[in-house]
């Protein structure tokens, strides 16, 4: 099998593999999640200080809910920051000026993440928005008319979810099916006799011994790159700690970049780590007499 990440990148936008990602995250989400279609990721910036919202799927359902799904290797320490400005620009994105307020969509971010981001036992968390009265303790309603209006019970249940995956903490016992989604995830393989909505199309679509060569040679420089990525990363982190480098600001971002340009990585991987454009990779080479 090929990694999730990978084919997120270059087959889960094919309507004819959408069944993967609505296998995965109707096991997730726990609901039938029906993908409608696969909305553009990536937004407009005007120079290397904008930020840059790059996405690995971002999608929206036949209920015209937004769910987007990002896969993150390298340890981020601002990465709940990151969380709050994508779906907050995802929200500015897809509602028009001059539009009603009514008509701001839900929005799933759901984090696939090979780091260990805070500190917790579990391997899955859920985040969702609570109302509770501070004398009281009561939890917060929607009125008869809003529930009518909205199909919501709770206020909270318009505002965003935030689901974190923290693949390494999965200790392979499969309780459930969402847990041979994430064996896969963890292991690029299918557990034994699973039973997890989408993991048949899986084995169909994501085959590599089915692929054909090309795609097979891309796939192994794909792994390669990320091997040395993770090594680069890690030599970068110690260099830039010892020299008081401060993860998250720009300045970090140009160490890393130009000390890993100088380490043989590519634009697209150092794009991948920074989250920042090609464009303003090759920018800040070229400012730095690298290129």
């Amino acid at each position: 099998m090929v990694s999730f990440d990978w084919a997120a990148k270059r087959l889960l936008r094919q309507k004819a593999n959408f069944g993967i990602s609505e296998g995965f995250l109707s096991e997730l989400l726990r609901e039938e999640i029906k993908i409608d279609s696969i909305l553009e990721s990536q937004s407009k910036k005007s120079s290397f200080d904008d930020k840059y919202n790059q996405v690995d799927v971002l999608c929206q359902n036949s209920h015209g809910e937004i769910i987007y799904i990002e896969i993150q290797f390298y340890d981020e320490p601002d990465y709940f920051h990151r969380i709050i400005y994508s779906t907050s620009k995802i929200i500015s994105d897809y509602i028009k000026e001059g539009q009603e307020y009514e008509l701001v969509k839900k929005v799933f971010s759901v984090n696939i993440l090979y780091f260990d981001l805070g500190s917790g036992a579990d391997y899955v968390y859920h985040g969702q928005m609570d109302f509770r009265g501070l004398h009281t303790e009561d939890k917060l309603r929607l009125s008869e008319l809003q529930k009518r209006d909205y199909s919501k019970t709770y206020p909270g249940e318009l505002f965003p979810e935030v689901y974190l995956i923290k693949v390494n903490n999965f200790n392979d016992i499969s309780k459930d099916t969402l847990d041979e989604w994430i064996y896969f995830l963890k292991h690029t393989e299918l557990p034994e006799d699973f039973k997890a909505k989408g993991l048949t199309d899986v084995a169909k679509s994501l085959n590599l011994n089915k692929m054909d060569t090309a795609t097979q040679k891309e796939y192994a420089d794909y792994l390669k790159n990320i091997r040395l990525t993770q090594k680069n990363i890690e030599s970068i982190q110690k260099k830039s700690m010892l020299e008081g480098k401060i993860e998250g600001k720009i300045e970090g971002k140009i160490e890393v970049i130009l000390r890993g340009f100088d380490s043989g990585l590519s634009i697209s991987v150092l794009s991948e780590i920074t989250q920042m454009s090609e464009d303003d990779v090759n920018e800040i080479l070229r400012k730095n007499h690298k290129l």
